[in-house]
């Protein structure tokens, strides 16, 4: 090999988030490093369909105080530790230029995905993801209608390793009173990339990487799954909807339905792996909802998985970072193509015949 003729597999290089204007350094020749660095311990795995002790499963008493109902479906309330707090001042409340800070209010909300406390997304059944779809466009419909709430974000962090509390299958919502920094800069890249092309951003790319295949990890007839061209974690994907849509209440019942089943297809991927219970942080990204229309924004869904090596080894990000810039080891081309090679029959079912294929609405 030429050391003078760049290879995407072997030499490093920095890869442009075209989303929001960060460079990824991707070190490529890392992979044959060996390993001797913290390795996490396996997860316990088995849990009941219900337990008496988590605030989360039906009926029982919440940390604040309060009793869930006996739900039966999809439930949301309000968050009992909410990171933000509806009622509060505006504005400017620091002290000049070098000590800038604004007051902030919002709302939290957590939404349990199922009763049963053993499930996760990847082992719940379709008909029943299509209930977390609509709650999720149910919600950023009704709190972006509030004058008060200009960004509705929806995320789950899934498993421990991420910081989430609680095992029992559940997601955030947090409804804030201006446009948090990620969904921002992603504002301003898709604006000047509409400014100047007059389509949206990610409409194009998506084009882009259906022609050229390398980062696609599924598909049905309404969603693209790939890993983006700039990934920073190591089997990070973006979800696309085929056609051009701003927001989740935008989305038809065809898309909705078509978005659950595409959801268990990839974390099911996601847990065939490793043959773990795959841990991530994803969210949604819309438009703002301040009442106005952006044509420029195309809705997206983020998954950002911290495993690296195996269930145990996990990608940090510390040092060079922290201090420089996100760096990865495999490409993005090469976890998709690990994520194609996996099975989309959960490997705890191997022994059990597979569920139908979603038949559609």
């Amino acid at each position: 090999m030429d050391p003078l003729v760049f290879e995407p597999t072997e030499h490093p290089h920095r890869r442009r988030n075209a989303l929001t204007g960060d460079w990824v350094l991707v070190s490529p020749h890392r992979t044959r490093r060996p390993w001797q660095g913290q390795v996490e311990k396996q997860p316990q795995e088995s849990r009941p369909a219900y337990d008496p002790t988590c605030y989360l499963c039906p009926g029982n008493a919440r940390a604040g105080g309060h009793q869930n109902p006996s739900y039966s479906s999809t439930f949301v309330f309000d968050n009992d530790f909410a990171a933000l707090l509806p009622v509060g001042p505006h504005g400017e409340v620091g002290s000049g230029e070098l000590f800038q800070a604004q007051a902030e209010t919002g709302l939290c909300r957590v939404i349990c995905f199922s009763p049963r406390h053993d499930l996760t997304l990847a082992e719940m059944a379709v008909h029943d993801l299509c209930q977390v779809v609509a709650v999720w466009a149910e919600q950023v419909e009704e709190l972006g209608a509030r004058p008060d709430i200009r960004y509705v974000q929806v995320f789950e962090n899934r498993g421990a390793i991420m910081g989430s509390s609680n095992p029992h299958p559940h997601g955030q919502i947090w409804a804030n009173y201006t446009v948090p920094l990620e969904p921002a800069k992603e504002d301003r890249e898709q604006q000047r990339y509409f400014e100047r092309h007059g389509r949206p951003l990610l409409v194009d790319y998506l084009e882009q990487e259906l022609a050229q295949e390398e980062r696609l990890v599924v598909q049905n007839e309404h969603w693209v799954v790939v890993a983006p061209y700039w990934a920073v974690w190591p089997f990070e994907v973006l979800v696309l909807p085929r056609r051009s849509v701003l927001a989740l209440p935008d989305l038809r019942e065809e898309e909705r339905g078509a978005l659950a089943e595409i959801l268990k297809r990839l974390t099911t991927r996601y847990d065939n792996l490793f043959e773990c219970s795959f841990p991530y942080s994803m969210g949604w990204h819309g438009q703002p909802t301040d009442g106005e229309r952006h044509p420029h924004w195309q809705l997206h869904a983020h998954f950002y998985p911290p495993l690296l090596r195996s269930a145990t080894v996990k990608k940090f990000m510390v040092g060079y970072e922290m201090l420089g810039m996100p760096q990865r080891d495999i490409t993005a081309e090469q976890a998709a193509a690990r994520l194609r090679q996996m099975s989309e029959l959960h490997y705890r079912l191997a022994s059990r015949p597979p569920e139908p294929e979603w038949p559609g609405p």
